[in-house]
C-alpha cells in the first residue's frame, strides 16, 4: 500500500469510526434500555441542562481533555475530532431514528448500538491518531498514579455512572450488556479492521496504549 493510499485509508476509518460511534450512542438512547458509562452521564447532564446529548457530549470530552494538561498527555488529531464528530454524529441520528416504543422495537436497537459501538470501536483505535478524551484521561491516570489501567477505567466508570444516574441518566439492562460485550467486539473489530503497514504491508493493531487497554473515544 503507497502512503498517499494508507493515511487516506486511516483517515476514512477515523471519521467513519468516530461518525458511527456517534450513531450507536443514538441508538442505545433510543433502545431506553440503558446507556455505556459516559452516555449515562451525558443523558443526566443533558436532562438538568436542557441542551441536546450531543451537545454535552462535546461538552464533556473538551472538559476532559483539559485535564490532559497536568495529566501531560499529549493528544493527537482523533483525540480532538472525537470531541466534536461523535456529538454532532450522535444528534444527527436521533433527529432521524423515530422513536421506539414497544420492547420489539427496542431490543433490537439495543443490540445494533452494542454490535455498531464494536465496529466503531476497532475502526477509530486501528487509525491510530490518538485515544479519545475520556480513555486518554485513564491512561494518563495510570501513568500518574502506577495503577492499573483497569483499576483507573473502574473507578472512573463507576464514578460516572453514578453522577449521571443520579442526574437522570438511564442505567438498564443495556448498561450491564454493553459492560460486558463491548470488550470482546472491540478486540475482534480490531483485528477486523487492522490497517496494512504503509513500508512492508504487514498488517499491525498500534494504538499508541497498552495493549490490554481496551480504548473508546
Amino acid at each position: 500500500m503507497s502512503t498517499q493510499g494508507h493515511l487516506i485509508r486511516r483517515l476514512s476509518q477515523l471519521y467513519v469510526g468516530l461518525a458511527l460511534y456517534g450513531a450507536s450512542s443514538a441508538l442505545l438512547v433510543e433502545a431506553g434500555l440503558g446507556l455505556e458509562p459516559w452516555g449515562v452521564l451525558h443523558q443526566g447532564l443533558a436532562e438538568r441542562t436542557g441542551l441536546s446529548i450531543g451537545v454535552v457530549s462535546i461538552v464533556v470530552g473538551a472538559a476532559v481533555l483539559l485535564l490532559w494538561i497536568p495529566l501531560r498527555q499529549r493528544p493527537g488529531l482523533g483525540t480532538v475530532s472525537n470531541v466534536f464528530v461523535v456529538g454532532v454524529a450522535m444528534d444527527g441520528t436521533l433527529a432521524l431514528v423515530p422513536e421506539a416504543h414497544t420492547l420489539t422495537v427496542r431490543i433490537p436497537l439495543l443490540l445494533a448500538g452494542i454490535l455498531l459501538n464494536g465496529v466503531a470501536t476497532g475502526l477509530y483505535i486501528a487509525a491510530r491518531f490518538g485515544p479519545g478524551p475520556r480513555d486518554g484521561l485513564m491512561t494518563g491516570l495510570h501513568r500518574r498514579t502506577g495503577r492499573s489501567i483497569r483499576l483507573m477505567r473502574t473507578a472512573v466508570e463507576i464514578a460516572v455512572v453514578v453522577t449521571g444516574f443520579a442526574l437522570g441518566g438511564t442505567v438498564g439492562a443495556g448498561t450491564l450488556l454493553y459492560a460486558l460485550s463491548i470488550g470482546p467486539l472491540a478486540q475482534l473489530f480490531l483485528r477486523v479492521f487492522a490497517v496494512p503497514s504503509a513500508s512492508d504491508g504487514s498488517t499491525v493493531v498500534a494504538t499508541g496504549q497498552p495493549r490490554r487497554a481496551i480504548l473508546r473515544p
